[in-house]
């Protein structure tokens, strides 16, 4: 703990599924997940049975996608996109203005959630990073990759749905003026709501060498240097928890004429590194690891909902922290419910979602 006594440090709040279905969640847990001591994070267990295969199979197809030839790679980039749709790599800057070559992701407008017909978010086409259509693999080199992907996507959202409901009657009740239903419209409406599918590259081994020589954000002693602190700037991020894969025991080599779905990697037990993983810093300075149980789904405060609550539920910054000394990737999948690009989330300066985004994403690309 960066500060204070490890009994003293904030928890991440649980709760099941049925509670969320039957609107029965106590204030107070809301409070304790979202409020102003908070982590800012609630876990949700009791999942669907079929949630544990989707999750095992997408985040190996993670591995898989990150080890597909550079030329296949470079068709699912969309650098018109400013690389928030498809493919990157290399093109987000750390803390340090350096360009970030230690994670992959793929990036998927989920519009497809309010219709499925849409790859992206309708109109705003100056803001490409939602209004640009999806970027799929071909099914010939990932087999049942797409089908996979949207399937987890949408129990995600669902679960989303839910925790929203619980935030509305949360500020029906305690925030005065907040409009009925306000975020639940919002996650169920949107059309901006984006997942990324992320591959974290194996760490290299620390050596002398390495550790003298790094200079920059994502150097071997940085605490972040797997993905730097940032703040989400969306309503809900969806989470799961993080696959571990001994890419050198478990490569993820692809068959010549791959024909089904491809066989989903051996999972470690837990990081060779127990000092790896998702860390938070607390509103009393405290930096707290969060583990996710295989078997549910955290859902974590954006800006976007800071504001809509005008500060009651507060985001909070977080980073994740690489695995040393061993050829493991973690592999994880991040759904960022969005408000819709006309939204107005701060009502007394009559500001956007639209406007909002686009200061974020020039900050960061």
């Amino acid at each position: 703990m960066a500060a204070g006594e490890p009994d003293q440090a904030p928890r991440a709040v649980t709760v099941s599924l049925h509670e969320l279905e039957a609107g029965t969640v106590p204030f107070g847990a809301l409070e304790e997940a979202f409020g102003p001591a908070s982590l800012g994070i609630i876990l949700v267990r009791d999942l669907p049975e079929r949630f544990a295969g989707l999750r095992h199979r997408l985040l190996s197809y993670a591995s898989y996608l990150a080890a597909l030839p550079e030329a296949e790679l470079q068709k699912l980039e969309a650098p018109e996109a400013k690389w928030l749709v498809g493919w990157s790599r290399g093109r987000e800057t750390l803390k340090s203005g350096v360009y970030d070559t230690r994670k992959g992701s793929y990036y998927v407008n989920c519009a497809f959630y309010t219709d499925p017909s849409l790859s992206s978010a309708p109109g705003h086409p100056s803001l490409p990073e939602y209004t640009a259509p999806n970027v799929w693999p071909a099914e010939k080199l990932l087999p049942a990759f797409r089908e996979t992907f949207e399937e987890l996507c949408i129990l995600v959202i669902d679960a989303a749905v839910l925790v929203a409901r619980a935030c509305d009657m949360y500020g029906e009740r305690e925030i005065e003026g907040y409009r009925p239903g306000t975020l639940e419209t919002m996650v169920v409406g949107s059309t901006t709501t984006k997942a990324r599918l992320l591959h974290y590259f194996p760490s290299p081994p620390l050596t002398t060498t390495s550790t003298a020589t790094a200079t920059n954000g994502a150097e071997a002693g940085s605490e972040d240097d797997w993905c730097a602190t940032h703040l989400d700037h969306g309503c809900l991020t969806g989470l799961t928890s993080a696959m571990f894969v001994d890419e050198g025991a478990s490569p993820p080599l692809l068959p010549p004429s791959p024909s089904s779905p491809l066989a989903p990697l051996a999972e470690l037990s837990a990081s060779p590194d127990p000092s790896a993983g998702l860390y938070i810093h607390s509103r009393a300075s405290q930096t707290v690891k969060v583990s996710i149980p295989r078997d549910a789904l955290a859902f974590q405060t954006g800006e976007a909902l800071q504001l809509l609550t005008r500060g009651r539920f507060r985001a909070v910054p977080h980073f994740v922290r690489g695995a040393r000394g061993a050829a493991v990737a973690r592999n994880t999948l991040a759904v960022f419910t969005q408000p819709n690009l006309d939204a107005i989330v701060d009502e007394g300066r009559g500001l956007t979602f639209a406007d909002f985004a686009r200061g974020v994403v020039e900050r960061n690309h």
